[in-house]
């Protein structure tokens, strides 16, 4: 059995752990990064992420869904005080029973399953981390194989984005990669083809006229600037969702989520 680590005070351990949350370059330093929530926590566990180590409240008895859980991972454990649980669990008003401090993926496009109907999501240079978090929960709802980031842009594994997500980030691939160069290398190395369709108010043509059901990246540009002139450059077709009333765009989340939904309509009526 794993030995059980006790913090009481704000620790060189805890300050390494509360780091996590709020200092991107610290958990890529560390590889790791703190995960919050049961059902993120039952994903990271499912789908065989490095559980390395669990976290508990010093009180009262644990849940079965706890016990379960650090049985099966047998991870590491530490068990803190409920202040300290408070304020790495991001909830003033409660101690979470379980946080897991999980290690960080390799970000390699090669972890995206590749398959006849591949569908790939590229969010370049996001600014928000709750719009990462929602555009990954979408990927995962629409059946997509895997999202990439592209340039500097808000950290997937930020415990906003994590949340946004509601678990999605366990569940398939999102990877970072400096540009869009990286992107186009892998999708021509595939051999496959592979059409790169870009997202943009002003596209020549509709998202609903356009064949999604093909091998797809799906690029979607960042919440005030759109795509990147070489994005741009990259893609072989342009196209617009049709929207009215007041709003001059979509939010850059809800646009992609519009584009899956179309991509999984098509492929579904195909």
């Amino acid at each position: 059995m794993p030995r059980t680590l006790r913090i009481t005070t704000r620790n060189a351990t805890f300050q390494q752990w509360q780091a996590l949350l709020d200092n991107r370059t610290k958990r890529h330093r560390a590889g790791e990064f703190l995960v919050q929530g049961v059902r993120p926590i039952s994903l990271a566990a499912e789908h065989g992420w490095e559980i390395r180590t669990l976290l508990t409240a010093d009180g009262p008895a644990l849940s079965r869904w706890a016990r379960d859980l650090i049985d099966s991972t047998g991870a590491p454990r530490a068990m803190l005080s409920a202040e300290l649980m408070r304020e790495l669990g991001g909830k003033d008003e409660e101690s979470p029973e379980l946080l897991a401090v999980v290690g960080l993926p390799a970000d390699d496009p090669a972890r995206i399953t590749v398959r006849p109907d591949l569908l790939v999501v590229v969010f370049d240079r996001p600014t928000t981390p709750g719009n990462v978090g929602t555009l990954v929960r979408s990927a995962d709802a629409f059946g997509a194989a895997g999202v990439i980031v592209t340039g500097h842009a808000a950290d997937p594994y930020d415990p906003r984005a994590v949340r946004a997500s509601t678990g999605s980030l366990f569940a398939l691939p999102v990877v970072r990669v400096p540009s869009h160069r990286e992107v186009l290398d892998w999708a021509r190395g595939l051999g496959v083809p592979v059409q790169i369709v870009g997202t943009d108010e002003r596209g020549p043509v509709d998202i609903a006229e356009h064949d999604l059901t093909g091998p797809t990246v799906l690029a979607v540009g960042n919440e005030t600037h759109g795509l990147s002139a070489a994005w741009r450059d990259a893609c072989d077709r342009m196209v617009r969702i049709p929207i009215t009333g007041a709003a001059s765009s979509l939010n850059a989340a809800s646009a992609a989520t519009v584009a899956l939904y179309e991509a999984a309509r098509q492929r579904g009526a195909r």
